[in-house]
């Protein structure tokens, strides 16, 4: 396929994906009372163990209605998961025989349990960061964290770890492709756990680093799965051309 046409299946699939997150966000929007509230509860915990005001605050005028959106549009990605990945794996599929297509349902059904898993380990260690930062605060304050600054955080924090524990299914399908061979992604696995553990840091800023490990463990063995099942499949192709 000559590059206009790649660029031109490339927009395609932006195009569709975004449409599809927007129709998502129309149901995000009817659900963000429920979303905040679970969002806030870990301020709310932290402020009635230490009996302190701790909450977030709407400081401009139009913040709450800037956040509605923000927090539709996050509701809308997650929701919309299925569809966006889809459009992920067929903007490579031209490339594929009618045989390997079948693999998209495979692709699906790993990727989206996946994305949702690594939300789920997020929302996890949410509470856990925000009662470890709120710890920080001096005796006989209180804090009044800025709204847009907190839920942009955790949001942040739910989607980076979604796609990371999804990317090893991307490795999987790059290896599955012929693009990068399973022995590159070997290669390069020290870099590769560094650059794990660097971004677990990263996105759970606490102190100790049980969370950071906890976080980082089971990246680490979706890159290693990932490189498992590319060895095998090189395998058998190896034993069908014998």
């Amino acid at each position: 396929m000559p590059l206009r046409e790649h660029l031109v299946e490339l927009r395609n699939r932006i195009i569709y994906s975004i449409v599809g997150i927007a129709v998502a966000a129309v149901a995000g929007w009817f659900l963000f009372d429920p979303a905040f509230e679970a969002l806030q509860r870990p301020l709310l915990e932290a402020a009635s163990t230490d009996d302190a005001i701790v909450s977030v605050n709407f400081a401009g005028l139009a913040t709450a209605l800037d956040m509605h959106f923000k927090v539709a549009f996050f509701l809308g990605l997650v929701l919309s998961s299925p569809w966006w990945l889809y459009q992920v794996w067929t903007y490579v599929m031209p490339g594929l025989t009618g045989k390997e297509r079948r693999y998209t349902v495979g692709f699906l059904a790993a990727a989206i349990p996946l994305f949702l898993v690594g939300i789920f380990a997020a929302w996890l260690v949410f509470p856990h960061a925000v009662t470890i930062l709120t710890d920080f605060r001096p005796d006989g304050t209180q804090q009044l964290l800025d709204a847009e600054l907190y839920l942009t955080f955790a949001m942040r924090l739910l989607i980076a770890f979604g796609l990371a524990f999804a990317f090893p299914v991307v490795m999987v399908a790059l290896t599955w492709l012929g693009i990068v061979p399973w022995r590159t992604w070997l290669k390069g696995w020290r870099w590769a756990v560094l650059l794990i553990f660097v971004f677990a840091a990263v996105m759970t800023p606490t102190p100790d680093a049980i969370t950071m490990i906890v976080m980082a463990i089971p990246m680490t063995a979706l890159y290693f799965g990932a490189i498992g099942i590319g060895a095998l499949r090189a395998r058998r192709r190896a034993k069908e051309r014998v």
